[in-house]
């Protein structure tokens, strides 16, 4: 029978704590030339992207800037998301105790289900963002309709956290008796 708790089972479940990080706030100039690569993403993508937004309409209307602060602020509740999933997992991995590489795998597909609902998060809060804080330059109604878009897309990255806690759940208790059995 294979070892259920082999020794680099931990690369996996640390591989989700880099994934709910990693997606949600890349931006690394050193790989820009890789094409799907290099550029901000997630909650740095919204931000940067709404940033673009807000000074565009801050140059003829400073008197909304606070206003038009929100697509930034919810950017960054996303980054919120994959700390809270990582800091889980990674308080998951003992050196001292075996880790079973069931765990392992949850915790990879937790830590990716976050950051990639999160990238995608992003990205759309960072497109509406940018798009609406401009047009309510010209039209104030535009307001309530940019908040209930930016709370849609705000969403998505809540549900990949939500995902990622019930996968992290699965994994608590559950398999310690089969790595004490084998190991021990």
């Amino acid at each position: 029978m294979a070892d259920p708790c082999p020794p680099f089972a931990p690369f996996f479940g640390f591989a989700g704590v880099a994934s709910a990080i990693e997606y949600l706030n890349r931006h690394d100039n050193v790989t820009k030339n890789c094409p799907w690569y290099g550029i901000a993403v997630g909650a740095a993508y919204g931000t940067s992207k709404s940033g673009i937004g807000i000074t565009g309409l801050g140059t003829f209307r400073p008197d909304l800037i606070m206003k038009s602060l929100i697509p930034v602020v919810m950017s960054g509740i996303i980054a919120v998301y994959g700390l809270v999933v990582a800091v889980l997992i990674s308080g998951a991995i003992d050196p001292k105790v075996p880790y079973p590489l069931f765990s392992g795998f949850t915790h990879l597909g937790a830590g990716l289900a976050c950051g990639l609902t999160g990238l995608s998060a992003g990205y759309a809060i960072g497109i509406v963002g940018d798009s609406c804080v401009r047009a309510y330059v010209h039209e104030s109604k535009v307001f309530v309709t940019m908040v209930l878009i930016l709370i849609f897309a705000e969403v998505l990255g809540l549900y990949g956290m939500i995902v990622a806690l019930i996968m992290h759940s699965k994994t608590q208790g559950k398999w310690d008796d089969l790595c004490g059995a084998i190991v021990g």
